[in-house]
């Protein structure tokens, strides 16, 4: 998607199993996803509605006071980048982007990581006072990126410091994936922030991590429920440049083929930019929709900082995703305390 403003998009019901003809739907949809497993029990006709929103890459700033130690590791070439790239990340926007968002009063709130910036121990009290401005733990979901898991030391800590938006219902640690059931909507957050070399910026799920997401998504398919995947990293092939994509996507996009979802939601890119992994069998391809940093104030008009939200409704036999952009744009890009609805997400 290369325009400067999103604009409506008129998309087709897809052809289910059971060869429904293709129709209009209403303008600014993003998805239609009937069920078309056989596993799935028949949904009531009853119209229920969702709202969901979704930011990421806060790269909360500046960075706190430190020990020289501290830096003797990837970190200090970390260190050397944020100082060059400081003035991207800009908190008034981001506290503009937060108030933006409490104020359209969201079911549930998806962070999808980098809310630190090369993981320093300081970094982490900070980060946790954020999440909590964000509301409610069991309102709010955080899958930790790539500068969170900045250096191995920072994975028990992100255990502890995050277990209350990264744990399953029902549970107080840390679990990766975890599974939270809001109403009809299943939100399944994975973590592919791991520790890399100095200069690479590449996830990964690895097997176990992959083999509990097929669980989750079948399960959770078999209960008729509208499955979300949050995600810090790009989840296709393509999705990041070299050394910043996640290593095992080739499994991640048969996964998701396989076992299904009927939305992929993620950071990393800094951008808007929207893909599909397409399913077998007629089924709706997966739309995975990344956001732009929630804090990022120059660049281009789809970096500057956004979020988004989905409205996901209850139609007979399946849901309804619409997904609007509200953010900083060309009109306003010179104010960090104005946010904006700049359109639809389109597909």
């Amino acid at each position: 998607m290369d325009r400067a403003r999103p604009r409506a998009h008129f998309c087709s019901i897809p052809r289910c199993a059971r060869g429904r003809a293709r129709s209009r739907i209403a303008p600014y949809l993003l998805a239609t996803h009937p069920l078309t497993s056989p596993a799935c029990p028949a949904k009531p006709h009853s119209v229920t509605s969702f709202l969901l929103a979704h930011l990421s890459d806060a790269h909360i700033g500046p960075i706190p006071q430190f020990l020289r130690r501290e830096l003797l590791n990837k970190r200090f070439t970390g260190y050397m980048n944020w100082k060059r790239r400081a003035g991207i990340h800009n908190m008034d926007a981001l506290a503009a982007i937060v108030a933006d968002m409490l104020a359209q009063a969201p079911d549930h709130i998806a962070m999808t990581g980098d809310v630190m910036n090369i993981g320093l121990p300081g970094e982490f009290p900070i980060a946790k006072a954020w999440l909590e401005t964000l509301g409610d733990p069991q309102r709010v979901s955080f899958t930790p990126g790539n500068h969170d898991a900045y250096v191995r030391a920072n994975l028990p800590w992100i255990n502890e410091t995050f277990a209350p938006w990264c744990s399953s219902d029902g549970e107080s640690h840390t679990r990766f994936p975890y599974l939270r059931i809001r109403g009809e909507v299943a939100l399944i957050g994975v973590s592919s922030g791991v520790p890399t070399a100095p200069l690479v910026a590449s996830g990964r799920l690895g097997l176990e991590q992959r083999e509990a997401l097929a669980a989750m998504l079948d399960e959770a398919g078999a209960k008729g429920l509208m499955r979300v995947v949050m995600i810090h990293h790009p989840p296709t092939q393509k999705g990041a440049g070299f050394a910043r994509g996640l290593t095992d996507a080739r499994q991640l996009e048969a996964l998701l083929a396989h076992h299904g979802a009927e939305l992929v939601i993620h950071g990393h890119n800094h951008r808007l930019q929207v893909k599909h992994i397409p399913r077998p069998g007629g089924a709706p391809a997966i739309a995975c929709v990344g956001v732009a940093s929630a804090s990022a104030v120059p660049g281009t008009p789809l970096h500057r900082a956004a979020y988004h939200l989905y409205k996901i409704t209850t139609i007979e036999n399946g849901w309804r995703i619409e997904g609007r952009v509200r953010g900083m744009s060309l009109d306003n890009a010179r104010s960090v305390h104005h946010v904006t609805d700049l359109g639809a997400i389109a597909l």
